[in-house]
């Protein structure tokens, strides 16, 4: 698809619409066993769960299979990527099928298994096969991967997500210059426990249904008691900084590709995305496009390209995309919003001085999956302005008057100090520890963070795009980012961090 172009919205026309519940209607005493396997991995559904009628079953539930491949040869990196890639695509064209389908199941539970779960096990039985097909040609073959081919349907249970959501993060530095996940929950039972799915009712003109957020993924910022622990400073710190002013994406850059993910493939994140900084991203760009690519940033020596979901709002306008991929095609409808700000900060290590990052470096941060997944991998944090010292990972913040959306994302900040990414594209970094210091064999690196803020009106009516089983929910929220600093920029990044000095 081309560019979307779009207008900033007025409040008059962003008007908050009422709810619709995207939800499985039909009654009686049926009982739908919605775990599939012992053997799920990371999936998120408790084991032996049985729910009975009472349960609105509201997505489906798919191990990852990527989180589970840490070590792929590089000869196999295209053909694996390309096969999880095929997997995404398989579970939206069964979310598809469910959703079209969802009177139907909730009065024959067995039709979930014989038109939904039973194909889709097949399609990922069969691509799981090519994984280890494509890594054994180079290694070994890897083995109980089958176990990972049954999904479930599952409800979207409020609790057992605010209870996920109240874990802290993955050891970063709580707070530090973005208000990274602490791991807040409170305040936020308000209006769980409803039993059905208040998705927002679109009212578009594609004619599609929207399938999240509820109303219990919302929270009144207010009622949230102040959680940011900065960490301490210690001796020998880097305590300076570097800002790239790379816009807001003005210019509407979009597409639902993931150049790291899914390298290759169009519409390979099943969302739309934002980007500043480099204008060549998209799927199939190499690293000679994005070095040799225009940027939006100021300083033409940051060709690094930044990009997150985008934030819609649910006021019944439709979107440039409202029937292509990535879009209303995949359920992600409504206004996109382009953020009133965007920060974009290098910082250091309370411990240490900080090491140059490599051309090219890859960084995820968050997991697109977390509400399947659970939140082991969950980063982003939403806040309000004048009340970032509240942080929320797995809730929406409904902010006062005056006061606008914060979405924040603290990136890993330790590197192995030998690859650019990894098989999951995870293990080549880490955050640092509670204590600050990098993990044994990684060494500290200048730390992205990234503060978005968006004028949107108060209250529910906003959410960011997501896969279409995910329900756009908050914990979901990530960014992505490929280090495209040139040699001497990047020397003046480390030497600013280091020299305590605040650049830009």
């Amino acid at each position: 698809m081309g560019r979307t172009s779009r207008k900033r919205s007025t409040l008059a026309n962003r008007a908050i619409v009422a709810s619709a519940a995207l939800i499985l209607g039909g009654g009686g005493l049926i009982a739908v066993n919605v775990y599939a396997s012992a053997g799920e991995g990371s999936s998120g559904s408790p084991p032996g769960r049985t729910w009975n009628a009472g349960t609105q079953m509201s997505t489906i539930d798919c191990p990852d299979v990527g989180n589970e491949l840490p070590d792929v040869p590089d000869q196999a990196r295209w053909e694996v990527d390309r096969e999880l890639a095929a997997m995404d695509t398989q579970i939206t064209d069964a979310y598809r099928q469910f959703a079209d389908r969802k009177d139907e199941i909730s009065r024959d539970p067995g039709l979930a298994e014989n038109a939904v779960l039973g194909p889709l096990k097949a399609k990922r039985t069969a691509s799981i096969d090519r994984i280890a097909t494509a890594v054994g040609r180079s290694a070994d073959r890897p083995d109980g991967l089958d176990g990972l081919a049954p999904c479930s349907l599952r409800a979207d249970d409020s609790n057992d997500m605010g209870d996920q959501g109240a874990g802290q993060g993955q050891g970063q530095d709580n707070g530090q210059d973005g208000g990274q996940d602490d791991g807040a929950n409170q305040g936020a039972d308000d209006g769980q426990d409803q039993g059905q799915d208040q998705g927002q009712d679109q009212g578009q003109d594609q004619g599609q249904q929207g399938n999240g957020p509820e109303a219990s993924d919302f929270v009144d910022i207010q009622s949230v008691q102040p959680n940011v622990d900065r960490p301490r400073q210690r001796r020998g710190a880097s305590r300076g900084t570097f800002t790239t002013n790379c816009g807001r994406n003005e210019n509407g850059k979009f597409n639902p590709d993931n150049v790291i993910v899914a390298p290759g493939v169009s519409n390979g994140a099943h969302h739309m995305h934002d980007y500043v900084g480099n204008q060549a991203n998209d799927a199939f760009a190499s690293d000679d496009d994005l070095a040799n690519g225009d940027t939006s940033c100021r300083n033409q020596g940051d060709k690094s390209t930044y990009y997150w979901p985008v934030l819609r709002l649910q006021n019944g306008t439709a979107e440039n995309d409202a029937n292509a991929d990535g879009g209303g095609k995949d359920q992600n409808i409504g206004e996109i919003q382009t953020p009133s700000q965007v920060t974009l900060k290098f910082v250091g290590n309370p411990t240490g001085r900080v090491t140059a990052m490599p051309r090219f470096l890859r960084i995820i941060t968050g997991d697109a999956k977390a509400f399947t997944n659970g939140d082991a991998n969950a980063n982003a944090s939403w806040s309000c302005t004048g009340f970032e010292d509240r942080q929320l990972k797995d809730k929406y913040p409904i902010c006062p008057d005056g006061s606008q959306v914060v979405r924040s994302f603290a990136f890993q900040s330790c590197w192995d100090g030998q690859n650019t990414d990894s098989a999951n594209h995870r293990t080549h970094v880490a955050f640092a520890q509670d204590n600050g210091r990098c993990p044994n064999g990684f060494r500290a690196i200048p730390q992205l963070v990234q503060r978005i803020v968006y004028d949107v009106p108060p209250g529910p009516g906003f959410a960011v795009d997501s896969f279409p089983e995910q329900l756009h929910k908050p914990v979901t929220d990530h960014g992505d980012f490929i280090n495209v600093f040139d040699d001497n920029l990047m020397k003046k990044v480390v030497s600013c961090i280091n020299g305590g000095r605040k650049c830009r």
